[in-house]
C-alpha cells in the first residue's frame, strides 16, 4: 500500500485539494503538499504539477493526485515527466484498472466536473489498488518505458 501521497493543484483545484489532502491526513496517509499553498487566481498548474510528477518519478512519494479545473492540463504537465503515468479519471473502474494493468503512477482530477464525495472514493480506489504484474500488461509498460528512452 501507498503510504507518502503527493498532491499538488492550481487555483481551480485548491478547493478540492485542501479537502483531499485533509481526508488524507485523517486516513492516516504522509500527505506532502507540492501546492499551491493558498487560492491564487493567477498561479499555473504546471508550477505545482511538476514538482509533483518529478517527486513520483524519482520515488520520494509513492503516488500523486494532481488536480486542476478539468483534470486535463494537470495531467499533460505530469506525462512529461519520465517515469509518470498519468490519468485523467472520472469514475470508478479506471481508478482501479488504471493501476491494475497500467500502473498508474498519478492520478489527475477535474475539480469543476467531478462531485467531491466521488473524487474522495475515487482516490480511496487509486490508493489501495495495486498493479497486477500480468505478464501482457508489463510487456505493454515495457514498451512504453522504451520510448521514453
Amino acid at each position: 500500500m501507498p503510504q507518502r501521497i503527493g498532491i499538488a493543484a492550481d487555483h481551480g483545484g485548491f478547493l478540492l485539494k485542501e479537502e483531499l489532502a485533509r481526508k488524507l491526513r485523517e486516513s492516516a496517509y504522509d500527505v506532502i503538499d507540492f501546492g499551491d499553498q493558498r487560492l491564487d487566481p493567477a498561479d499555473d498548474y504546471p508550477d505545482f504539477v511538476v514538482p509533483l510528477a518529478r517527486a513520483v518519478s524519482s520515488r520520494e512519494i509513492d503516488r500523486g493526485i494532481a488536480i486542476c479545473g478539468s483534470g486535463v492540463g494537470a495531467c499533460i504537465a505530469a506525462n512529461k515527466v519520465t517515469g509518470v503515468r498519468a490519468c485523467l479519471i472520472h469514475e470508478k473502474f479506471s481508478a482501479r484498472q488504471g493501476v491494475e494493468d497500467d500502473d498508474m503512477n498519478v492520478m489527475c482530477l477535474g475539480s469543476k466536473v467531478l462531485d467531491r464525495e466521488l473524487a474522495w472514493e475515487m482516490v480511496q480506489i487509486f490508493l489501495e489498488s495495486k498493479f497486477s504484474n500480468a505478464e501482457r500488461h508489463a510487456r505493454r509498460l515495457a514498451k512504453i518505458k522504451a520510448l521514453e528512452k
